[in-house]
């Protein structure tokens, strides 16, 4: 220590070095407390969570009670996010970022349960049933049934999610494993049959044969002013936006491309994205109010859906087609695709109410604000909305079309300082669990120590990220 005293510029290399040599040494650390926090935290999800390798959203922290978007049983899993398909695709990315072939063992699990519980017309519907009294009521492809329940849904990115899944976990087998292989096959197939003539879909299709007559190629129109929108019990054959539908679709079809095209994308999934943008483009409103309904008729016309999703013009779903138009012109290259954009958002911009946000209706014609009351009654003040729907949302902003030209697909990812890893390691109690405080459908009035998988999630993510860096 004196030698380095007497020569000070020694010193300084010295401490340098010993410091780095304490970072290196840290980091080398962390990694190995991540890799072992991962680790726990799937063994338990795997041994005391699945059911068939599949998952739910919640369970009370002492494992007796579980639910998805409703109660369950302990042979039942869901497959809407954050279900089945978002923890698979979790696992195949620790796969991916570990090398670990545990967690791909695990993903595959997770993807032949998805594939006992794939309907006969090619989708999934929100959960997936295994005691044999329950799953008797449906038409699941592998049990060969010609009766029960058939109606595969895109609603809540719920077949989307399943086959974006299983796509992204046949292509890390190799192609190779040919349940998943054939499952993915079948689900593209249906799901390009339930493509309508004008590139349109359904929020849940069964396969039914269509006549193209009956759906002519038409653009959006409002209804003949003092005519009554169109309102019928299966709202959901009609061509739908709701709910990020065709973002979400649209996104399978690209990865479809991508996943199994040879030298180039697979034409018949670039044919279907184009389609669905080319729709988007025809279901733009007329001026005043251009912008996007929740839903159409086969008329191209605004219509009712559920009881408090009333025929009108949409702040919160027009910002999502924004947003798919966005991705297809990315995708594809066509500038048409962003050509409704400006006009689309100066509507919107001059809809704000006053607090900033954007009302999720606005009445054809008028463009007043419309909200439901907790009786569901069609008003114009926000005094006495439902609870359970967002009635007003957020506007978002866009660059312009010349930056989105200019803007990479995938702009590089900042580095976080602090993601909160050691919150998280330090959180996962001795079984492997990340508790939290929330609450169950079965006592929705009582907060108790729950897991939820939304954030089992979060924080598996947040750690693969730090160890991605």
């Amino acid at each position: 220590m004196q030698t380095l005293m007497k020569h000070p510029g020694t010193a300084i290399l010295f401490f340098f070095l010993l410091s780095l040599t304490t970072d290196i040494f840290a980091q080398k650390t962390d990694r190995v407390e991540i890799a072992g926090a991962l680790q726990k935290a799937v063994e338990f999800h795997r041994a005391h969570l699945a059911t068939e390798g599949g998952y739910l959203w919640k369970y009370s922290a002492d494992l007796l009670k579980r639910e998805g978007e409703g109660i369950a049983d302990d042979k039942t899993v869901w497959v809407q996010p954050p279900g089945t398909p978002a923890i698979g695709s979790t696992l195949l990315r620790t796969y991916r970022i570990t090398g670990d072939r545990y967690y791909l063992e695990a993903a595959t699990d997770a993807g032949l349960c998805l594939g006992r519980g794939q309907l006969e017309s090619g989708g999934w519907t929100y959960m997936i049933h295994f005691d044999p009294e329950q799953r008797a009521k449906y038409r699941y492809r592998v049990d060969g049934r010609k009766n029960g329940r058939n109606v595969s849904t895109l609603d809540d990115n719920t077949t989307q999610a399943a086959l974006l899944f299983l796509m992204e976990l046949d292509k890390a087998l190799d192609f190779k494993n040919e349940t998943i292989g054939e499952s993915v096959r079948y689900g593209l197939e249906k799901l390009v049959e339930a493509q309508y003539p004008n590139g349109a879909f359904p929020q849940g299709f069964q396969g039914d044969k269509r006549n193209p007559s009956d759906y002519p190629i038409l653009k959006a129109s409002f209804p003949p002013e003092g005519a009554e929108p169109t309102r019928e019990k299966d709202y959901w054959r009609f061509y739908t936006l709701n709910d990020n539908l065709a973002r979400d679709v649209n996104r399978v079809f690209f990865a479809a491309a991508d996943i199994y095209g040879t030298k180039n994308r697979n034409p018949k999934y670039v044919e279907a994205a184009e389609k669905l943008g080319d729709f988007l483009i025809a279901a733009r409103l007329p001026d005043p109010q251009p912008a996007w309904a929740q839903q159409y008729d086969f008329g191209m016309r605004p219509c009712w859906a559920r009881k408090f999703e009333p025929a009108a013009v949409t702040g919160g779903e027009s910002q999502s087609v924004i947003d798919t138009l966005i991705e297809l012109y990315r995708f594809s290259g066509k500038t048409k695709y962003l050509e409704p954009i400006p006009h689309a958002v100066e509507y919107l911009e001059k809809s704000r109410r006053p607090d900033g946000t954007v009302a999720r209706f606005y009445e054809m014609r008028t463009n007043k604000p419309l909200y439901m009351t907790k009786q569901y009654e069609l008003t114009y003040s926000d005094a006495d909305v439902p609870t359970h729907y967002a009635f007003t949302v957020r506007l978002r902003s866009w660059p312009s079309v010349d930056e989105i030209k200019k803007t990479p697909d995938k702009p590089a990812r900042s580095k976080v300082k602090d993601r909160g890893i050691a919150r998280i390691l330090a959180s996962l109690d001795h079984r492997g669990a990340w508790i939290t405080e929330g609450t169950l459908r079965s006592s929705p009035n009582k907060t108790s120590p729950i897991i939820d998988n939304a954030v089992f999630l979060k924080n598996v993510n947040t750690l693969l990220d730090a160890l991605e860096e």
